[in-house]
């Protein structure tokens, strides 16, 4: 008898742990896998079957291509794209209904999203597709035309999870977004890991990563194209009741953008803080560093260290203009109803901004076609900006015209013609700049200003700042 209940127990644990790890094949549910059949349904199917048994591995299986409309994910999930297997959203715009920032209709749709879920990780080698060049107008030759539309954009964000806690996402491509790629709202304890994230630099909106008033984050070891910005950190006011967005930590990273490839703010209705950057190269970019303050939110406590920046030059389509390190803090213009209407905090026509400061910058080295640039509304919008160790090589390496500063957008004129100096200081408080030079190349620009301008700077520390020319 003794045996026998042996036997059981020794069952019983088996069978519980193969309960806990049940794999769930969208094949075995419908899923056709010709890149010609709408598989939504049947995927969704696999994961509420899943969830129903209290969760496991929705596996989308290798060999196929399987054309999809949006679905939802649920907890407890493990969403497992073999390598050799796709997700491709369905080109049919109709399909595309759900907002992805709620009342505001204008700004894109959701394609695989979630709302308040826990434990849901995304794994695999394989590729999610967003299909992003099908929802697009005709091909210009620095970007896309965005096709009209009449309440609601229906270009799908990728992925959008909203108040989710413990994330993972690991080792999968997602590629080819028609708008934002990664969208993370009021998520908590969020692991981004050794993704390949490859969208058209010609798609405009077409973000890599977005955290959007989420905390205690970890983007680590990925590989990032994209026409907007690869990384972007902000508040948006849609999703204002989850807070601050903080403690996040970004690490050995590549990354290339037609915008920005690091961007902290934009929209930024709350406080953006407590953020490391380290370790990261960036590549052929317009914009490397962008801390672009316009609204009412505060950013403090950010350290940049160890970077390679390197910058050009691109049309005006693109906000930037090829500055390797950027901070501004204007109002948001008022005259762009899109800015206007859903920016502004609700029945307010003028909006303020709020202050940038602790901002810690070390062990970099730039080279491209502008300098580094900081300008604010007033010098206590700015202060305790930090430079460390931070170089600056000006050379003209494509045929844009240069000499101009970009401030859109901004209740300010947006594009100003200047002379191009290595550090430009404007309307600041307190900025240290230690151990730094600038290193004007061999094709130097015929836009180059001083090493270093400021203006109405409420204190300038400098040690050992040098100006030299490459070859001499």
């Amino acid at each position: 008898m003794k045996f026998k209940v042996l036997l059981f127990l020794i069952w019983l644990i088996s069978f519980g742990a193969q309960a806990q790890n049940k794999i769930y094949n969208i094949k075995s549910y419908g899923a056709v896998g010709d890149g010609k059949t709408d598989d939504a349904g049947a995927i969704q199917k696999t994961i509420d079957a899943c969830s129903a048994a209290g969760g496991g591995q929705v596996i989308i299986p290798a060999g196929y291509v399987f054309l999809t409309g949006p679905f939802n994910l649920k907890s407890f999930i493990d969403l497992r794209v073999e390598g050799g297997a796709k997700l491709l959203a369905s080109p049919d715009e109709k399909l595309y209904t759900q907002s992805a920032f709620r009342e505001n209709k204008g700004e894109g749709t959701i394609w695989i999203g979630g709302e308040k879920l826990e434990q849901v990780s995304i794994s695999g080698s394989g590729v999610i597709d967003g299909n992003g060049i099908s929802f697009m107008g005709e091909e210009l030759s620095d970007s896309y035309v965005l096709k009209p539309f009449n309440i609601v954009d229906p270009r799908p964000h990728l992925l959008t999870l909203i108040g989710c806690n413990k994330l993972n996402i690991d080792g999968v491509t997602f590629q080819n977004s028609a708008y934002w790629t990664v969208h993370l709202v009021g998520c908590n304890d969020v692991s981004i890991s050794n993704i390949t994230l490859l969208n058209s630099i010609k798609i405009r909106n077409s973000d890599g990563i977005d955290l959007d008033h989420s905390k205690n984050v970890r983007i680590t070891n990925c590989f990032i194209e994209s026409g907007d910005d690869c990384i972007c950190l902000k508040n948006r006011r849609e999703y204002e009741e989850y807070g601050a967005c903080e403690n996040i930590v970004i690490s050995n990273c590549t990354m290339t953008s037609s915008s920005c490839a690091i961007k902290i703010g934009s929209e930024n209705m709350d406080r953006i803080s407590n953020v490391l950057i380290n370790n990261c190269n960036i590549r052929k970019s317009n914009r490397g560093i962008g801390i672009q303050n316009r609204d009412e939110g505060t950013v403090d406590n950010v350290i940049f260290s160890n970077l390679f920046i390197e910058s050009k030059l691109f049309s005006d389509v693109w906000w930037g203009k090829a500055e390797p390190i950027y901070i501004t803090a204007y109002p948001r213009a008022t005259s762009n109803n899109k800015d206007a209407g859903w920016r502004l905090p609700k029945g307010q026509t003028k909006g303020k901004v709020g202050a940038v400061k602790n901002i810690y910058f070390s062990n970099i080295r730039c080279t491209g076609e502008s300098g580094v640039y900081i300008s604010g509304e007033s010098p206590d919008k700015i202060s305790d900006i930090y430079f460390d160790q931070v170089t600056v090589y000006l050379n003209k390496t494509t045929k844009e015209a240069g000499g101009v500063y970009d401030r859109r957008p901004s209740n300010v004129e947006g594009l100003v013609k200047s002379a191009i100096a290595g550090f430009y200081f404007e309307n600041t408080g307190y900025i240290s700049l230690l151990n730094s030079n600038v290193v004007w190349g061999t094709n130097k620009p015929d836009y180059a200003g001083k090493a270093l301008e400021q203006k109405n700077v409420g204190k300038l520390r400098t040690v050992n700042f040098s100006e030299t020319t490459a070859g001499k």
